[in-house]
Order: C-alpha cells, then structure tokens, then sequence
C-alpha cells in the first residue's frame, strides 16, 4: 500500500487558527493506548499528560483545521496515563498515582475519569485503589491498560507486585466490582487488550516464559486463561487490534530484532521490519475500496513512520514511510468525520503536531500544522 508524506509546513502561517497557549503547562508524554480520539460529536481530540495533570486539544469542528487547548484537567503525581474509548464515545482515562511519603515507600493507587462529550469537562478523577494493602507492595503495582466491551463496561487491567493479572470493572448497575486475580506469575508491564464488536473482552500480556493469554467466553463472563503463546516480546510493547470478527492481531517488538512483528494466536509471527522505540499505534481504516490497517511508530532515532497494509495481509509485505516529523513516544492514529487518516506526534518541544490524508490515491498525507 503506497504511503506518501507531504514535508511539515514548519513556518508561522501553518499554524491553523484559534491554537491555544500552552497556558503555563506543558506536555511531559503522550498517553497510552489511543490518544488522538474522534469523540460522540465528530470532533477529535488529542491528549498528553505531565506529573500535575491530563492536557487536551480538541477540534473547533468536525474535520476542521482550527483547534483550541491546551485544557488542562489537573491530577498530581501521575507516573503513567491511559486512554480508552467506548463505542458510545465516552473517552476513559486511567491513571497510576504515586505520592511521595516521608515515612517509607509512595502511597500507589489508580484513578478514573470519564469524557462523555467532546470538549466538554471531565468528571472528577476517582480513586479505584490498590489490590495490595501493603504499602511495599502497593509500590509494586504495575501500569494499568483498559477497554470497554459493547455494554459500556471498563475493565481495567494491571499485574500485580506477585507478577500476576489483576482485573477490576464495572457491575451492570455502573458500580465497581472489587479486584479479581486472574491468577498468572512471571508477568512484565503491559497488558494489550481488545474488545471485540460483540462485546468480548480478550488480553495478552507478556511474559519470562512466553504471553499469557485471557479471553471471555461470553460477554460480561470472567476472562479465562487460555494456552499461553511461546512468544518473546519487549515489555510494555504489545498493543492489541480486532482484525477479523472475534480475532485479535498482536504487534510487538521482538527483543531479539527489535523490528515490529504481527501476530495471531494458532498462526505465524510474521517479521514487519521497522525499528520502534515503543508500542506502534494501529487502527483499521479504508483506503480507496481497500479494509487497510494503518501502523505508525516513532523510530529508535525519533523519526515517526508510518505503513499500511491489507488487514490481516501483513504478509504481503508492509513498507515504512517517514512522514516528515521527529517526535517521542508513540504516534496518535484516528479517522476524522469524514473518514480521512490523522497522524499526530508529541515533538521535541512539546507541542502537538498534525497531518490529515489528502485526497492522492493511497495514503497521502498533508503537511503536519502544530496544534
């Protein structure tokens, strides 16, 4: 699939109108998960964060060039953030806390936050807690990932100081059910997790020993462990994208290459190439008639790139395209309101960047404009 990338218009004039100041804050990372989201009212949103708080900028309209922001949604003491999103389009933040203690290890826990609009306030941030009592162990708690099944239940994911998986979600009623531990032991940060479009919720997280897998047999169930994958995958790497009904594709950094692979259980690693500094963004997207699936990384050298293939044809072969932009973590991928490809990247000097699909054939991006 060709991916063609027009150079970042970097001059004062390609600043779209109505961009916000900073305000006295300023963007540290982006978040994990999807952080450029298209929320219930077609505008899209981007997201970073700092120790003090959540930022977000947000679309002035529906597929439109102006943006506004940054807000900021104060929240101290975060050591990671991530971002999920509903069918509904409520935009779900959580957060790992750690406050410093003078008496003995920080004080760890989990918070919550929900968008129901876009633009909009967010609800207070609550605190979901901890599995551990014990505040040593407390510590040890891992970085959290999530997703929300077809019900609009949160189900929040994060190993545990034992090295195992721990789940806390929602009931039918919104309220929130204690800790369950799905048992497991020898587990690295992160999760990947996906929910399918008929509401089942499935999870890979990596391992000494080869990933452990959990799937749901039904919506709502509890999420059974399953055969794990003899696989080898860098931590925190793993991001999960239903490619087919019910059927997830993994993509990892293989620590032996350090190249992307893709992956689905009962079938082959397939090599991607590229040479990721962190978890590649994917989505799914059409491209001329074409189901596609969009990847985008940031390099070992801070180069953001970007690929596309036929969804679950990665084995035809992919080819990474450099989109003109140097930025850190990973990039941000989303449709607009009118179905046209966003990349965004966190740059060097904490700023948003942007570039949207033109109309070449293929996957010909614009120039990027600071946000």
């Amino acid at each position: 699939m060709p991916v063609r990338s027009a150079r970042s218009a970097r001059s004062s004039a390609s600043l779209p109108s109505g961009s916000g100041s900073q305000g006295g804050h300023s963007a540290d990372a982006t978040a994990d998960g999807r952080w450029l989201l298209r929320g219930s009212g077609g505008r899209l949103a981007a997201y970073a964060w700092n120790r003090e708080g959540l930022l977000r900028w947000t679309e002035d309209r529906p597929g439109g060039s102006a943006w506004s922001g940054p807000d900021f949604f104060p929240v101290p003491d975060l050591t990671h953030l991530f971002i999920t999103q509903g069918a509904d389009g409520y935009v779900h933040f959580i957060g790992r806390r750690s406050v410093p203690k003078p008496d003995g290890p920080p004080a760890v826990d989990l918070v919550h936050a929900i968008q129901y609009q876009s633009g909009r306030p967010l609800t207070a941030w609550r605190s979901l807690g901890n599995p551990h009592k014990d505040r040593d162990k407390a510590a040890r708690l891992g970085v959290p990932t999530g997703a929300v099944d077809e019900a609009g239940t949160l189900h929040i994911l994060v190993r545990n100081a034992g090295r195992g998986l721990m789940l806390r979600r929602e009931d039918k009623s919104g309220k929130w059910e204690g800790w369950r531990d799905l048992k497991g032991s020898m587990f690295q940060d992160t999760p990947a997790v996906m929910a399918a479009a008929s509401g089942r919720i499935e999870v890979l997280i990596p391992g000494e020993e080869g990933a452990g897998r959990w799937v749901q047999s039904e919506p709502g169930e509890v999420p059974e462990r399953t055969e794990d994958i003899p696989v080898a995958i860098v931590p925190g790497s793993a991001v999960a994208l239903e490619t087919a009904p019910d059927r997830a594709t993994y993509y990892w950094t293989d620590p032996a290459s350090g190249s992307l692979v893709a992956h689905r259980p009962g079938g082959w690693v397939i090599p991607l190439g590229g040479s990721p500094a962190g978890p590649v963004a994917a989505m799914r997207a059409m491209l001329g008639d074409y189901d596609c699936t969009v990847l985008a990384h940031g390099d070992s050298e801070g180069n953001v790139m970007l690929a596309a293939c036929g969804t679950e044809n990665e084995s035809a072969g992919l080819w990474w395209s450099p989109t003109g932009e140097r930025g850190t973590g990973t990039p941000g991928l989303a449709l607009d309101a009118y179905g046209r490809v966003v990349i965004a990247a966190l740059a060097p000097d904490g700023s948003i960047r942007v570039a949207r699909q033109n109309d070449e054939p293929g996957l010909a991006m614009g120039p990027s404009v600071r946000i």
